[in-house]
């Protein structure tokens, strides 16, 4: 026979309703009546009725996670980072993945109201007016994760994508190589890594060079866009080193140029973006810029807890530290 709030009021010595305070966090309850009545749930193993108490507190304790691609390296330790933090406050996550497909996410969105979350994670591929303007529609309390939306409408953590695009051009650009190719998403997407083309194209021309449209070649963040775009550019000229929007592209692009017995970093060098696991380990090991992936999915989640318990941000918009991490693409 399952526990009821009951028995656990009778081993308390307390009310019913002293009870539920407890369950539901009030602070008018005193710390040694708050010990009596957690002591009395543990013993008894009680588990309240998520349902009954949703419908009264218009709370489910649960969270919306939404993201572009679950085969990716990098989402899933921004979700690792989600869920420690949802774990010691108590909250429940429900994961969604797109597919980075735009009408799957508004369907997401759509069933996450229904499902009466208390709040949502966005971080996925996609920031387009419609997204946005669903939403607010929907009435969602929303973190944008990984990604900001151009008027910073929307809470969100991130870090600085062109300026970290701009200093992993300049170092390639400080190794004297003068001919820099780009792979990346497409500049008028509207998502973060869109934005590092413009980080590139800066440093270029910051040191008097033009973007050579030759050597730019844009696609998804994928091995295969990395292998098929090394293809595509050498068939319109040569490069002395190749900046990657993500290190799945780059270790596509290092592949590709062994094919061609073109050497990295003797005769290319390359670097990615994200510093996800496999970049330390490929061979050659990876240079790249070492996004905090765990610390983006740890402070967007209790940035919306706070929002979700009508407490104020410190900062409405994070923008944490990224690292420039130099191993054995480039020279």
């Amino acid at each position: 026979m399952a526990v009821s709030i009951k028995d656990v009021a009778r081993e308390a010595g307390v009310s019913i309703a002293t009870v539920s305070r407890v369950l539901n966090d009030v602070d008018v309850v005193n710390e040694d009546t708050k010990k009596k009545v957690k002591d009395a749930i543990e013993k008894l193993g009680y588990r309240p009725n998520i349902v009954a108490r949703s419908l009264k507190t218009q709370r489910t304790r649960t969270i919306g996670i939404l993201i572009p691609d679950i085969s990716s390296q990098f989402y899933p330790e921004v979700v690792r980072g989600t869920e420690d933090v949802a774990n010691i406050y108590d909250y429940n996550i429900i994961l969604c993945n797109s597919d980075s497909d735009l009408e799957k996410e508004k369907e997401y969105l759509r069933v996450l109201k229904e499902k009466m979350v208390d709040g949502v994670l966005y971080m996925s591929s996609s920031l387009e007016l419609e997204i946005l303007d669903l939403i607010k529609e929907l009435d969602l309390k929303t973190v944008l994760v990984v990604t900001s939306d151009k008027d910073k409408t929307f809470p969100s953590v991130s870090i600085d994508n062109r300026e970290a695009a701009y200093d992993a051009t300049m170092s390639l650009l400080a190794k004297g190589n003068k001919k820099i190719a780009y792979i990346g998403v497409h500049k008028d997407e509207v998502n973060a890594a869109a934005v590092r083309y413009f980080g590139y194209e800066d440093a270029l021309k910051e040191m008097g060079l033009e973007v050579d449209e030759n050597l730019v070649y844009f696609g998804e963040l994928k091995a295969r866009e990395g292998y098929e775009g090394v293809n595509k550019i050498l068939e319109k000229g040569k490069f002395d080193a190749l900046f990657c929007a993500s290190d799945e592209i780059a270790m596509g692009a290092i592949n590709a140029l062994r094919e061609k017995n073109i050497r990295v970093p003797e005769d290319v060098d390359v670097i990615g973006f994200d510093n996800i696991y496999s970049s330390s380990i490929f061979y050659p090991k990876l240079s790249t810029v070492a996004v905090p992936m765990y610390d983006m999915g740890s402070v967007g989640m209790r940035m919306l807890i706070k929002i979700i318990n009508n407490k104020e941000l410190e900062e409405k918009n994070y923008i944490l530290p990224y690292e420039l991490i130099e191993r054995e693409s480039t020279k």
